[in-house]
């Protein structure tokens, strides 16, 4: 049977984002950093990452701990103050999360993102190269949006959806929002006393939509509908979400042990899943691969496309695009993302793998295309 709750999801999980709100990072009354709190959560990733779990963590407040280091009121900020003080509080905000982990002997990887970094296909492409490498080397990759060079984040209050982004990019099966509320509800518990706490969310409806609401936190800038808009992306990409309130200290564990409520937001298929289909469904690669009948054979047995393999590249495509791969002389078998670009493939057809960086001049990658960006055709299979 599926698990269906917030606690197994978190408990089971390979690869998690944690997505932190300001409004847990910084204490209202002095505004200050909540260090104590920083600590108790990342013991909490720690044991995560103790029982083989992936973790990246994006962590909001730059602007806020800048503000409060330069001792400015936000009701006095224009745009470039706030950009300003993001660069200034990124330093902090990241010097902490450092502190917060070296006891733990994890070491952390900062990467800075916008909305165009997930969306531009060679930039996404980059970015996620950096992050899958900064996990497999068992880096924590530390994630914030880049505001002090991007305007619509800093007034929007993006992290929610960079932070689903991001769980696109790595392929990561659950989405863990935490901020100062524990979860959607029917209505704004704060004024309404019949509002429901709901803890299972199977399909986000125009009427869970409703529930939403407005409301912002005091020191952040997001609402529920920016985590719902979260749960949304990141379910396309087979990834379920958790809306939890994290003011407690050690949130994660909370969860686990069911002294915690959260909102479970299911996805419709798994991450593996949704990246075959879109790879399946893209309506005109952008190249044709023909290969041997060797290669072929290994792709029938789920191995990764080689070089050796190519016996012709037509085509006009970059790194990371759809294209067509075909049996010599004939139809389509499967189709997947090229990891070099068609003029690169040219050179290279044909070559074993150790041969490739005197044709390049760089290290090669291992495969032409892998076979987690793969998907078989020809028995009309997308997966």
């Amino acid at each position: 049977m599926v698990s269906v709750s917030g606690k197994d999801r978190l408990a089971t999980a390979k690869c998690v984002i944690i997505k932190v709100g300001s409004s847990l990072l910084v204490d209202p009354q002095n505004g200050q950093l909540r260090l104590q709190w920083m600590a108790a959560l990342a013991e909490d990733i720690t044991d995560l990452r103790a029982r083989g779990c992936q973790v990246v963590l994006v962590s909001s407040g730059a602007v806020a701990v800048g503000r409060n280091q330069m001792q400015l009121n936000a009701s006095q900020l224009q745009l470039e103050d706030a950009q300003a003080l993001a660069a200034i509080g990124q330093v902090r905000l990241a010097g902490a999360w450092a502190s917060s982990f070296a006891p733990l002997g994890i070491e952390l990887g900062q990467v800075l993102l916008t909305l165009d970094d997930t969306e531009n296909r060679r930039r996404w492409l980059n970015s996620n190269s950096t992050l899958r490498t900064l996990l497999q080397m068992d880096v924590l990759p530390l994630i914030n949006e880049n505001d002090s060079v991007a305007s619509d984040e800093i007034r929007y209050g993006d992290n929610d959806r960079l932070a689903a982004r991001t769980a696109q990019m790595v392929g990561a099966d659950l989405l863990v929002l935490l901020s100062d509320v524990d979860g959607l509800y029917s209505g704004d518990p704060s004024s309404d006393p019949d509002a429901v706490h709901m803890p299972l969310v199977e399909r986000i409806s125009p009427e869970i939509e409703a529930m939403a609401g407005v409301a912002v936190s005091a020191t952040g800038s997001g609402g529920m509908t920016t985590k719902l808009m979260a749960a949304r992306i990141a379910g396309t990409a087979g990834c379920g979400t958790i809306i939890a309130n994290g003011t407690q200290s050690a949130p994660l564990r909370a969860l686990i042990n069911e002294t915690g409520k959260c909102s479970l937001f299911l996805p419709d298929i798994k991450p593996a899943q949704a990246r075959k289909n879109w790879i399946a469904g893209t309506v005109q690669p952008r190249g044709r691969l023909e290969i041997d009948t060797g290669a072929g054979q290994a792709l029938a047995k789920g191995a990764s496309l080689l070089a050796a393999g190519l016996t012709s590249v037509s085509g006009t495509f970059e790194r990371g695009e759809v294209v067509s791969i075909c049996q010599m002389g004939g139809g389509e078998i499967a189709r997947g993302i090229a990891s070099y670009n068609a003029e690169e493939l040219q050179k290279i057809q044909g070559l074993r793998s150790e041969k490739i960086p005197e044709i390049l001049g760089y290290e090669a990658r291992k495969a032409v295309v892998h076979r987690d960006n793969l998907v078989r055709t020809d028995r009309g299979e997308h997966g």
